[in-house]
């Protein structure tokens, strides 16, 4: 269970992170990806998704960390969020022809070692 609670902790702390580095920064941080922030409506939108998203989904792990209860329940969730997120962005880099890009193929390689350590955490858990 400890190695569980270590592994929703840094989940946290990396989304949370990430989450307020998007508020704070948008153009910044967009720019690592390539993307160009060209309107109001567009900053606004990634402070809400990649800014507040992310945010949110840290805090409840954070609570899931002192919560047994919720444990079972962040892990599916981060099973199930990684695991979209990769088998999107292997479908994108295979429609984009783009599998010589580092930032996406970095963040696959964080989305699929992340779902794998919830998954294999996940099946650790007593019912």
């Amino acid at each position: 269970m400890r190695t569980t609670q270590i592994f929703l902790c840094l989940q946290a702390l990396g989304l949370i992170g990430l989450g307020l580095a998007y508020f704070i920064r948008p153009h910044e941080m967009t720019n690592l990806s390539g993307m160009l922030l060209l309107a109001q409506a567009a900053i606004t939108d990634v402070r809400a998704y990649y800014g507040g998203l992310q945010i949110g989904l840290g805090i409840f792990l954070l609570l899931a960390c002192r919560q047994a209860e919720l444990t079972r329940g962040a892990l599916i969730l981060l099973v199930m969020i990684y695991s979209a997120l990769a088998l999107a962005r292997i479908g994108g880099l295979w429609l984009d022809g783009g599998f010589e890009q580092t930032f996406n193929l970095t963040a696959l390689l964080i989305e699929v070692v992340s779902a794998a350590l919830a998954l294999w955490l996940l099946r650790r858990l007593p019912n």
